[in-house]
């Protein structure tokens, strides 16, 4: 039977399931944040343990030939979206509590790791049945279907949240009571989500006649198949000029997406905007939310039309010059929430638009028998580029204040553009073939 993918329509998948792999990874990398900021936690602790949390991601690649070799890509995916509502449904529980701060960072922990898990499996279905010109089209929109689910988190969720803050319909909000219990019914509206992700699945899915369990799979096969998965990656051509590329082409935005958050909900006096917890989410749950598909899809299109190397310093650009409406609202601080919205809405843009480019290049190199695995180790190493500056940038901005943290994240953008002039690319890759 041919690959059953192919006859499929893509449309009635790549939504859902990039959607459900974006939702708990902005729940760990930046709701998280904002919960904890609107709990008093400082920003360096912020910083430092919810950075932690991008471990799983960096070290996924250890175990993704057991998801290559054992079961089904699509039982991963079924199975790590019930995990994920458990671990949702844990925080949810621990958040009312005098231990809130550890016991929710232990089911942050148990979120972490199924959601690196589910993004292996999700990652591998997607490759098995589109070819290379559909894989470039459809990147843009598997690209806007994750940050809408972002956006998602860090929008819907947080107006959400900030209503019930400020609701009587959890108690009296002068007593303090309510934000825990805002943010924990907001957890519990996500656990169940994902049961209902898991069911959907279970069902709609197609079954692709590639993605078939390894029937004679041993612990042997296991370490062997890592072996020489990791042996193929490493002896690419241009190694070190691919983890460069990886590891430093966010170096700003490692560091930005963390301090976003509290800068805009951190009062005046501090350096930040003052807005609160729902116009936090409305900023980015409205015009951000168009700004970002736009963005994302016509990403999507022109690579498919033009190929990757052709746009890529467009891009480049996209991707790190909208970052400086952060230096313009840090020292301007405009009152106006018009402006402010705006300027997220530009930064939005030109992330959906860049974030192509640096997608692209992962399917690029991770290209041959075990793309797979190999896209794994991309995202390992991306998400190690992400995590060690992140750890950091709470106690640089404490240090630095908002203004001149924001300026040290436009200098962190240089060895992005460095690594950008040197990688190499076919000049047709991503170009849809006639």
């Amino acid at each position: 039977m041919k690959n059953q993918l192919r006859t499929k329509n893509p449309w009635t998948w790549i939504p859902t399931v990039y959607f459900a792999e974006g939702m708990p990874y902005i729940v760990v990398m930046t709701l998280s944040v904002i919960m904890y900021k609107r709990l008093e936690i400082s920003n360096t602790e912020i910083a430092f343990y919810t950075s932690w949390l991008y471990l799983p991601w960096v070290i996924k690649p250890f175990w993704s030939p057991i998801v290559e070799l054992l079961k089904s890509k699509r039982w991963w995916i079924v199975t790590m979206q019930l995990f994920i509502g458990a671990g949702l449904a844990g925080v949810a529980l621990t958040l009312p509590t005098s231990f809130f701060f550890k016991g929710s960072l232990a089911f942050f922990w148990l979120l972490a790791f199924s959601s690196a898990t589910h993004d292996i499996a999700v990652d591998g279905f997607y490759m098995m049945g589109l070819s290379e010109s559909q894989q470039a089209f459809f990147v843009g929109i598997r690209n806007t279907f994750y940050r809408i689910a972002m956006v998602t988190g860090q929008g819907i969720l947080v107006i959400l949240a900030g209503y019930l803050e400020t609701s009587k319909l959890l108690g009296d909000p002068s007593d303090g009571h309510n934000i825990p219990l805002a943010w924990a019914f907001t957890f519990v509206v996500l656990a169940i989500a994902f049961v209902l992700f898991a069911i959907y699945h279970k069902f709609f899915l197609p079954h692709p006649s590639e993605d078939v369990q390894t029937e004679t799979a041993s612990i042997k096969d296991i370490f062997q198949g890592f072996k020489e998965t990791i042996k193929a990656y490493f002896v690419k051509k241009e190694i070190w000029t691919i983890l460069g590329f990886l590891l430093l082409f966010r170096l700003g935005e490692s560091q930005l997406v963390k301090m976003a958050s509290p800068f805009l909900l951190d009062t005046s006096t501090t350096g930040g905007l003052g807005l609160s917890t729902s116009q936090v989410g409305l900023a980015y749950g409205t015009i951000g939310i168009i700004a970002l598909t736009f963005g994302g899809i016509s990403g999507g299109w022109l690579a498919s039309k033009f190929g990757l190397k052709k746009l890529l310093w467009i891009f480049v650009l996209s991707m790190n010059l909208p970052n400086l409406v952060y230096v313009y609202l840090a020292y301007f601080q405009p009152q106006q929430y018009w402006i402010v919205v705006s300027s997220i809405a530009v930064e939005q843009l030109g992330y959906g638009f860049g974030f192509t480019a640096y997608t692209l290049y992962m399917l690029y190199v991770s290209a041959g028998k075990y793309k797979t695995a190999h896209f794994a180790f991309s995202t390992g190493i991306m998400a190690l580029g992400m995590m060690l500056p992140g750890m950091a940038s709470g106690w640089l901005q404490e240090i630095l204040g908002y203004q001149h943290f924001f300026v040290w994240v436009m200098l962190c953008t240089i060895p992005g553009f460095v690594m950008a002039k040197l990688i190499k690319l076919d000049k047709n890759f991503g170009m849809k073939k006639e």
